[in-house]
């Protein structure tokens, strides 16, 4: 039927179909595949379908470590359904052969997931890691071999982002001094910054513009991708008289010119304990979480970081949860973890009776909770944003891989 249209006219029509159309489409005929199949078509293919993935540890697993994943569809709107959307992605075995994973954030419809390979076998100076480029839409899966400094003196933090202006993902390496005692001792930090691009399958070394020695990288997972820049948490370790001070501030990453910089947080943040901050992206802006827990109801701060070149943070409202709860008699605490498109918040209470945690989403003018009845461990749940896209469309299919296939791939990847 669609052959029977001229070929933008088909283009327009795909473009507006959901992504499960699509690849149903492009198993009809060597036209529909053919057309789908074309770079230009799946670097500009994106749906207004968000999803949310949840990433969780389930206090029910037996494997305490090991992820569990559910991914609900957010639509624009003030739904009540929103719980009722939730499905169970099919996680490919790479995914689940990682461990100790860590999701570092999501980037225009694909997820990056880092981990240790298995049986991995470290020496004195390396470790040996993987980081996989997922598209949950379209099940494929991409490895990434990363190797990370020692943990004596160097920590190593990643990044994720996919390059606006090219469609092509990147994954930011950086290396920062584990101790403030050996700041001033070293001079320079070896192979600081490294940034691999997945069109060039290659690690490549910036020399200018790098982030400040002094700075230490936190909370790894807890990173915002907006408007084509990536944003980390960072804690500036200053030399004073009486030894160190330090204060928070966010390390922003340009996914395009790749280069750094440094925005700081109001005086009021920028000396609160580093655990009592998040971040996240509320409606395509960075914001920033202040959790208070010293007042009777659990309540957070929420901080938005304006556009222009002061990047000044405005505080936009207070969100307070009232105790106790219908389904969680012992709760007596709550952390925001996440936004829905439309804006209400996703927040994680915390069950002292189980030592677990449940999600909900959180109206906050009627302050109606809605249960998601997905449950975790307390402070291990996170929650991410993407659409779909057809990216890593190109790339083989190692998604379907058993898991004889995948260790032997791994096992072959990073020999």
């Amino acid at each position: 039927m669609l052959e029977n249209f001229h070929f933008e006219i088909q283009m327009e029509i795909m473009n507006r179909l959901p992504i499960k159309s699509i690849l149903q489409f492009r198993s009809l005929s060597k036209t529909c595949k053919s057309m789908i199949d074309n770079s230009a078509f799946r670097a500009h293919y994106h749906t207004h379908h968000q999803h949310l993935l949840i990433a969780h540890y389930d206090p029910f697993n037996s494997k305490a470590y090991d992820i569990s994943y559910v991914s609900i569809t957010d639509h624009d709107d003030d739904d009540e359904t929103f719980p009722q959307h939730k499905h169970f992605p099919t996680v490919p075995m790479l995914v689940n052969m990682l461990e100790h994973p860590v999701v570092i954030g999501s980037s225009h419809g694909l997820v990056c997931v880092f981990g240790a390979r298995p049986k991995n076998r470290m020496d004195s100076t390396c470790i040996r890691n993987i980081a996989l480029i997922w598209n949950p839409c379209i099940r494929r899966v991409i490895p990434v071999f990363v190797t990370t400094a020692g943990y004596r003196m160097y920590r190593t933090f990643i990044g994720f982002g996919v390059c606006r202006a090219t469609n092509d993902p990147k994954i930011v390496k950086i290396t920062h001094i584990k101790h403030e005692s050996d700041i001033e001792r070293i001079s320079s930090i070896p192979l600081q910054v490294e940034v691999f691009t997945l069109s060039t399958g290659v690690w490549r070394w910036p020399y200018s513009n790098l982030p400040r020695k002094s700075v230490q990288f936190v909370m790894m997972g807890n990173q915002v991708v907006v408007d084509g820049f990536m944003y980390w948490r960072g804690i500036d370790r200053v030399k004073t008289n009486d030894g160190y001070t330090s204060y928070s501030l966010i390390i922003s990453f340009d996914i395009t010119t790749e280069e750094f910089g440094e925005v700081n947080l109001p005086d009021s943040l920028a000396h609160e304990p580093f655990h009592k901050l998040c971040m996240a992206n509320l409606r395509e802006f960075l914001v920033v979480l202040h959790r208070n827990v010293e007042t009777n109801d659990p309540e957070a701060v929420v901080w938005m970081m304006e556009n222009g070149v002061s990047k000044l943070f405005t505080k936009l409202f207070t969100i307070t949860v009232s105790t106790p709860y219908e389904r969680l008699s012992g709760s007596r605490d709550a952390s925001v973890i996440g936004f829905r498109k439309s804006g209400q918040p996703i927040i994680e209470l915390l069950d002292d009776n189980l030592q677990s945690s449940e999600l909900v989403v959180y109206e906050i003018y009627s302050k109606r909770i809605d249960y998601l009845d997905v449950y975790g461990l307390w402070g291990m749940c996170f929650v991410y944003p993407y659409i779909e896209t057809l990216l890593l469309l190109d790339q083989p299919d190692l998604a379907g891989y058993n898991e004889m296939e995948a260790t032997e791939y791994l096992d072959s990847f990073v020999s």
